[in-house]
């Protein structure tokens, strides 16, 4: 970690520039010392403040030789600080598979590498370093750090207390490591069932309680100094189709816009969000021109800064993902996307092409100097709402009291506690008895853990099980278990009492279906837990007891054993309704259904 000296050192220029008092008492500096700031920003560092890049490696200057060679592959240079040096970026993005998040202490390190690899240059500026922390199914910082049940799981927990403490928990700890940006929490409103790439990220499908939620969490996630980002705009909710490789087309008017997809948008602007991520889809009744709202004029500088009012910072998402390269070569996309009103251009796939772009199209003309600093200033102006200015730097003492506190973890249990959602209990069969369903075995679905939890989920609940007196054995099915698979299954229950069953995104006629149908002709009580998708329910007529737990991340597994168990009740309500199976017209189970004890 630097020393004090290291810090005054690196932070001196800029912190001079802005003629600002003690770190302790500054207030944020104004536009005009902001601007004094930009005038004197070659127009390469301007063009570099517009970009938030990947970059591989455990270590701003020391990464492993295979990121290096990643790095050199990719960009053209070998690590962070050289990244830095050689375009200026504003930003820096982590990820896991990009080895940036292997340990609380190693991505505080990083973190405070690549600031210090930023103010050292000359004019050097604070970074913006950002990260995907939704929790549930989409986080980069694992264990031990706190994880908390995902957006929908909240959705179904219905408090807008809990959304807020999930916000300022997480961004205290992210905030701990050098984390200053998160892009959460999610905004859309998923009304589509099939949405392959929504789904369990969003709150629900009532675009009033999603407003609500997402309102919260960005507080929850501003008061510990971090910047929240609402996203898709203008509204990821009802796509049939993955921008990461395709390119989706909404169908909705621009009544149901207003009513449906604007609302939680509205509530995040009103709740004074610092950034707004861009969709990477089609919307014909906000632009007609075919072009992804990512590089849309008319939705991003007419509704969002126009109508809606919205003044910070607008970014990308990012610019690897198809749905934005459709139409467009990667030297078009960023320039394009500048022009229609965004602000920071997230991870191009190669970033020497879209930087040389941008920086040609003002020296052509076709972007002037003076869009670019419209767009600076708002970053400038977040990094020292986000007093980077001041505070660049983390500490060791600062990780070490605040990431994965035993109140944190215990605070993420009892949220995950009120989101456990029950569908079905037929006969009473739950909470299961020690004494009549001592032996449990637990099957079925073994997604890859998300979010660096222990997995695999047939584990976890098991061991959780375990630990509540059960005898609990678990066998891993699959998403798609075989024949052969099945048949083991059917004869490890002989030996049961009961079964539980993780289910995941169960089709019809899936090889899940028959797992289920099978066990249930054992004659065995079979419960199942939907681990992500609600819907499964629909698809799994015959089972007497099923749970929904939005997630597969232990603190959302171990909530569910606890309500399979009786040590808790089952709290949580349907945020989406669950159609039938057999006629989607009908629903099955409305928002807000949800059985207890």
């Amino acid at each position: 970690m630097p020393s004090r000296r290291t810090v005054l050192a690196a932070t001196a220029g800029v912190t001079a520039a802005l003629a600002l008092g003690s770190p302790a008492h500054a207030s944020p500096p104004d536009d005009k010392k902001l601007r004094s700031l930009i005038s004197r920003m070659t127009l390469e560092e301007k063009v570099g403040q517009l970009f938030v890049m990947r970059v591989y490696g455990h270590s701003a200057t020391d990464p492993d030789q295979a990121d290096i060679d990643a790095n050199l592959k990719e960009i053209g240079v070998r690590t962070a600080a050289e990244l830095i040096a050689t375009y200026r970026v504003g930003g820096i993005i982590y990820f896991t598979w990009a080895h940036n998040t292997r340990d609380p202490h190693q991505i505080a390190d990083l973190s405070n590498g690549i600031q210090r690899a930023s103010l050292t240059r000359p004019r050097g500026l604070p970074m913006l370093i950002a990260t995907d922390q939704e929790h549930g199914i989409v986080c980069r910082v694992g264990k031990p750090a706190t994880l908390f049940p995902g957006a929908m799981a909240i959705g179904a927990g219905g408090s807008r207390r809990d959304a807020r403490t999930l916000g300022r928990i997480s961004g205290a700890e992210l905030r701990a490591m050098g984390i200053n940006q998160d892009y959460s929490p999610d905004a859309d409103v998923n009304i589509n069932p099939a949405n392959p790439v929504i789904g369990v990220r969003s709150f629900g499908a009532d675009p009033e309680a999603v407003a609500g939620l997402v309102a919260a969490e960005v507080a929850g996630y501003q008061s510990s100094s971090v910047a929240a980002t609402s996203k898709h705009f203008p509204g990821h909710g009802d796509t049939a189709v993955d921008s990461h490789y395709g390119f989706p087309v909404i169908t909705h008017s621009r009544e149901l816009w207003e009513t449906l997809d604007a609302v939680p948008f509205r509530a995040a602007v009103r709740a004074g969000i610092d950034s707004i991520m861009t969709a990477h889809i089609q919307f014909p009744a906000l632009d007609d021109s075919g072009d992804p709202a990512t590089l849309s004029h008319p939705i991003l500088t007419g509704i969002l800064r126009g109508e809606l009012g919205y003044d910070g910072v607008v970014v990308t998402d990012s610019l690897g993902m198809e749905g934005v390269r459709t139409k467009y070569g990667d030297d078009r996309v960023p320039v394009l996307a500048l022009k229609a009103g965004v602000d920071q251009l997230l991870n191009p796939p190669d970033l020497p092409v879209a930087w040389n772009a941008v920086l040609k199209a003002v020296q052509d003309g076709e972007l002037t100097e003076a869009r670019l600093d419209e767009s600076i200033l708002r970053i400038l102006r977040l990094k020292a709402k986000l007093r980077l200015f001041q505070q660049p730097y983390v500490t060791d003492r600062g990780v070490d009291r605040t990431v994965g506190t035993r109140a944190h973890l215990a605070e993420a249990d009892r949220i995950a506690e009120r989101t456990t959602t029950l569908l079905v209990n037929e006969g009473h069969l739950l909470p299961l008895s020690r004494r009549s369903h001592k032996k449990v075995l637990v099957v079925g679905a073994d997604p890859a853990s998300p979010s660096g939890t222990t997995g695999p989920p047939t584990g976890v609940l098991a061991a959780a099980l375990g630990e509540l007196g059960f005898t609990a054995t678990a066998l891993s099915t699959g998403t798609a278990p075989s024949a052969a698979t099945i048949a083991k299954a059917v004869a490890a229950a002989q030996d049961a009492d009961a079964v539980v069953v993780a289910t995941y995104n169960v089709t019809a006629g899936s090889a899940q279906q028959t797992l289920v149908q099978q066990l249930l002709a054992t004659g065995k009580p079979v419960v199942a837990v939907a681990v992500r998708n609600p819907y499964d329910v629909a698809q799994l007529a015959s089972v007497r007891a099923c749970l929904a737990t939005y997630s597969w991340t232990d603190v959302e597994l171990r909530a569910a054993a606890r309500v399979i168990a009786g040590r808790a009740a089952p709290r949580g309500r349907l945020p989406v309704p669950v159609q039938r199976a057999d006629d989607p017209a009908q629903e099955l189970y409305p928002i807000g259904y949800g059985l207890s004890y």
